[in-house]
């Protein structure tokens, strides 16, 4: 029999006596798409940053094609044919897409100057494969984070890579992108290209994977057929109990309370025109208190604008339409004013804009009361302490010590001290951007339970989120935004999450009955 693409055999690593990965065996085969699984740090990340030579110090064996490696960094790997596309985006933001897909190996004319010409016409065939047309000229840092997502997968194709690792490939992707990507990883198959599947999506895993293996702890507990794994045998197996895949948050037994927020004919009027973003324009909705209100879309459709622009980040531009606040017109000019107004926001981007990745858990839990727990300018180390030790064990935050970096946390528990962080704020209104993106599924049902707990406690919530069954699941409306405008309000007790898509994408005729049938 030939040998595996990729064989790994008994490989393991350690950070200061805390096994990461322990023993693990894991292959690849030409043309295959193996799903790798488990819960936030399971040791999934550990292992294939192993493979791509992003970590070393290990134990154990690795082979492409049978031949014995051992990569001193992750150049050594991608010149072996080994790649991977992050979760967390490696991009350099003051870059134009152009540049950043060809760091560090950019095309040379003749007399050994960039041949920027022939960059931009790479780089635009590169995204042209993946669904997107950008204007590859433009800076990182002016997409959003969904574009730049395509921007990495366009990066790694540019490598040829024969073994390609993808974590978290969707998770900032609307549905038409993924569908895209999965076409894309059609051709990889096609070409023999063996790739690594990381997803907390299950229902992605059957589609496009063969193999599912499942660690956790850092060690192999089971081997699926993807094609045959159902999400409840995946979850039993990477929680080791059994786990409801439900995405309902058990809403209050009691009807919506008092309206917290309105939004009539809300438009932001740029002051200067940002090329690749979409702007709200023509919004209208309503948050009642212990109500749970989704946001749905399109990549680009205007939801993340809008939460800035609510909290008082993102965009200086002005607003036009009306604002209210139970009953009162607001316009917060920052975040110190939307939590005096009793506004709270869990951005798009945890590591850029939620945590302070540097910064101890500690502090990076109790940002949001800082001057609360003030007394004449200084905190008391006692009350502070207090207060992010009540988060981490309300929110069951998985780490060694409070004064542990929040950037060696799992993404997860990353998520989880930024919730935690907006709850200790006590807010009247919770503005949400993709709390579970890249979050495994025992910590989906944790937040989502917690959701259910605070629109209990009559907090209001406006959630934007991707993926259509959360947003079905979890919220008691959905408003659908398409090219910065409200399109429809639909109520989850009647519509799916192809209803949700169809509004999305502009098919309005069915739609239009099922709204004006079930909006309240």
């Amino acid at each position: 029999m030939a040998a595996p693409l990729v064989g790994m055999s008994g490989v393991s690593k350690s950070y200061g006596g805390v096994h990461a990965v322990r023993d693990v065996d894991f292959t690849v085969e030409p043309g295959e798409v193996h799903a790798l699984l488990g819960e936030n740090g399971a040791g999934k990340s550990t292992l294939m940053k192993v493979l791509c030579g992003e970590v070393g110090g290990y134990r154990g064996d690795i082979r492409i094609d049978g031949e014995p490696v051992r990569f001193t960094g992750p150049a050594d790997a991608q010149r072996a044919g080994v790649a991977m596309i992050h979760q967390e985006l490696d991009l350099v933001p003051a870059l134009s897409v152009a540049e950043n897909v060809f760091l560090g190996r950019e095309p040379k004319t003749p007399v050994g100057t960039v041949d920027r010409r022939r960059m931009v016409r790479e780089a635009k065939a590169l995204l042209e494969r993946t669904g997107v047309e950008l204007d590859v000229r433009r800076p990182v840092e002016q997409l959003r984070t969904g574009e730049q997502q395509l921007v990495t997968i366009a990066k790694a194709l540019s490598l040829d890579a024969r073994v390609l690792v993808m974590d978290e490939p969707t998770s900032a992707l609307s549905a038409p992108e993924v569908e895209r990507l999965f076409a894309v990883i059609a051709e990889l198959r096609r070409a023999d290209v063996g790739i690594v599947y990381i997803s907390h999506r299950m229902e992605e895993i059957g589609r496009v994977a063969d193999r599912a293996t499942v660690l956790r702890n850092g060690s192999v507990v089971a081997e699926f057929d993807a094609r045959e794994l159902t999400a409840a045998q995946a979850s039993e197996a990477m929680v080791g109990r059994p786990v409801h895949l439900m995405f309902q948050a058990e809403a209050p037994d009691q009807p919506a309370g008092e309206e917290l927020l309105e939004l009539k004919d809300f438009r932001l009027a740029a002051a200067r025109p940002r090329p690749g973003r979409r702007d709200p324009a023509g919004i209208d909705l309503t948050v009642r208190a212990g109500e749970i209100v989704g946001l749905g879309g399109l990549l680009g459709a205007g939801r993340t604008e809008l939460l800035e622009t609510l909290y008082g980040v993102g965009t200086k531009a002005p607003w036009r339409g009306r604002v209210t606040l139970r009953g009162k017109p607001i316009h917060p000019r920052g975040p110190r004013q939307a939590l005096r107004l009793g506004i709270t926001f869990l951005p798009e981007d945890r590591r850029v804009a939620g945590l302070a990745l540097d910064h101890s858990v500690l502090a990076n839990s109790v940002l949001s009361i800082v001057d609360r727990l003030a007394r004449f300018g200084v905190v008391p180390r006692r009350a502070e302490r207090a207060a992010a030790q009540r988060t981490v064990e309300r929110l069951g935050v998985k780490l060694a010590r409070l004064s542990s970096p929040v950037g060696s946390l799992s993404g997860g528990n990353q998520q989880k001290v930024v919730l935690g962080r907006n709850l200790l704020a006590e807010p009247s209104l919770l503005l949400l951007d993709e709390p579970t993106r890249g979050v495994d599924v025992g910590a989906k049902a944790e937040i989502y339970r917690l959701l259910g707990e605070i629109a209990a406690q009559g907090v209001g919530v406006l959630l934007a989120s991707s993926e259509l069954a959360e947003l079905v699941g979890v919220c008691d409306r959905v408003v659908v935004l398409r090219g910065g405008a409200s399109v429809r309000e639909l109520n989850t007790s009647q519509v799916g999450e192809a209803d949700l898509l169809a509004a999305a994408m502009g098919e309005g005729p069915m739609i239009t009955e099922l709204a004006e049938g079930s909006a309240t």
